[in-house]
């Protein structure tokens, strides 16, 4: 269902016919929408990489009987820390189709590397995500069924940290 699913070649097509629906919403998933490696004392001294989706564009066509076909577009902005180890991370992300507020229907994992130039702190990147295929139990049923969340794939004490709505703070000297 996810990227590489058989049968999707491009979200236009050769069939010029408008869509019979709205695309399933896509989004970002809030509680993963960012990841923050700190220390345990949470200063910005102790700061090693960060990462930030800032959005999530969804593109998608289905006519007649056709599954829904997507593809996605996430921005994130990827910054490097005083902590950091290195110029170089891995950042992993998930992608999920779901049913409307119901169920996950399928989820999944990818990553891409980042190498911060030298001297740069802050680094945009975006990844495009192609060969969504949603199946539709009838023609009737709409991209308003459903829709594609993403975000960071975390650890639970990231999670817990991102729920907390901390922020780590500048150590300033007064």
């Amino acid at each position: 269902m996810l990227a590489g699913a058989a049968g999707c070649n491009s979200i236009s097509g050769l069939d010029d016919r408008p869509n019979v629906g709205p695309c399933p919403v896509a989004g970002v998933l809030y509680d993963t929408q960012r990841l923050v490696e700190v220390g345990e004392i949470e200063r910005h001294e102790n700061v090693g990489f960060t990462g930030e989706i800032e959005g999530v564009k969804g593109f998608c066509r289905y006519v007649g009987k056709n599954p829904i076909t997507m593809e996605i577009e996430i921005d994130f902005a990827l910054g490097k820390g005083p902590k950091a180890a290195g110029d170089e991370r891995e950042y992993r992300y998930f992608v999920s189709v779901t049913r409307r507020d119901r169920l996950v229907l399928a989820k999944d994992v990818s990553s891409f590397k980042i190498k911060f130039p030298k001297g740069a702190d802050i680094v945009r990147h975006r990844e495009t995500v192609k060969g969504i295929v949603i199946p539709r139990a009838t023609e009737t049923v709409s991209g308003t069924n459903f829709e594609v969340i993403v975000g960071f794939e975390l650890t639970p004490e990231q999670v817990a940290y991102n729920r907390s709505g901390k922020r780590f703070t500048i150590n300033v000297q007064k």
